[in-house]
C-alpha cells in the first residue's frame, strides 16, 4: 500500500510541455542553435537537465543556463494543472498519504503556481530548484521517515525513475510529460501510467 509520494511538479502536476519547449527554444536562440520540434525534445530530453542542454550546446554552463532561464521562463507564460490532477492529489489528502514536491523548477515560478492551482498545505514540503534528485530522495525518505516498501516517486523523465530505483522506493512514470513513451519504458519503472485514472489505480488500490 502507498502511503507516501514524492511528485516531480512540471510534466507531472504542472502541464508544461509546450511552455518548457518555448523555453527550450529561447535558450538556443541565445546560443544560435536551431529551433526544435516538440517531439524532437520529448524525444531528446533527458535529466538532470544539463544533461540536454550539453547535447545541443556543448560548452554551456550550469551558471549561464540558470541565469538565462530564469529570464526566459518568465516570457513563456503562466503554466497550468494538468487536468484533473488537482482534483486526484486532494483525494490523496483526504486518504492520509503523505506528499512532498521534489522539483527542478525555481521557487519563484513554482511557488505561485501552487497558491494558483489552489494545493497549498496539502505537501508536507516543497523543495524546489534541484538539479540532480538522486542525494534528494533518501534525504526526504530520512526526514519523514517514509517506509520504503510504501513510498513512490512519481515523474515523467529517466531522472525521476532512477532516483527512486536507486533510493530503492517505487516509481510511477507518467506519459504526459516530456518525455516519448518509448523512453520511459526504457527505463522500467514499476508503474507505467497514461492518464489520472491508472494513477488513481496504482497509488489506491
Amino acid at each position: 500500500m502507498i502511503k507516501n509520494i514524492i511528485f516531480d511538479w512540471s510534466g507531472v502536476i504542472k502541464d508544461a510541455v509546450l511552455s518548457h519547449l518555448c523555453v527550450v527554444n529561447k535558450i538556443f536562440e541565445i546560443f544560435g542553435v536551431e529551433k526544435i520540434t516538440l517531439d524532437e525534445m520529448k524525444e531528446n530530453w533527458v535529466q538532470p537537465y544539463m544533461l540536454f542542454y550539453k547535447k545541443y550546446i556543448p560548452d554551456i554552463t550550469f551558471e549561464e543556463e540558470q541565469v538565462i532561464y530564469e529570464k526566459v521562463v518568465l516570457e513563456c507564460g503562466e503554466g497550468n494543472a494538468y487536468p484533473g490532477i488537482i482534483a486526484l492529489i486532494k483525494k490523496f489528502k483526504m486518504a492520509d498519504i503523505k506528499m512532498v514536491v521534489l522539483s527542478s523548477d525555481l521557487p519563484d515560478t513554482l511557488l505561485p503556481e501552487l497558491v494558483r492551482f489552489g494545493l497549498k498545505g496539502l505537501f508536507e514540503e516543497i523543495i524546489t530548484n534541484i538539479h540532480n534528485k538522486t542525494d534528494s530522495v533518501p534525504e526526504i525518505i530520512k526526514k519523514y521517515n517514509f517506509n520504503h516498501d510504501e513510498t513512490v516517486f512519481i515523474g515523467d523523465s529517466n531522472h525521476e525513475v532512477e532516483a527512486g530505483k536507486k533510493a530503492n522506493i517505487k516509481t510511477i512514470a507518467v506519459t504526459w510529460g516530456f518525455s516519448t513513451e518509448k523512453n520511459l519504458i526504457a527505463t522500467n519503472p514499476d508503474f507505467l501510467v497514461h492518464n489520472l485514472d491508472e494513477l488513481d489505480n496504482a497509488i489506491l488500490k
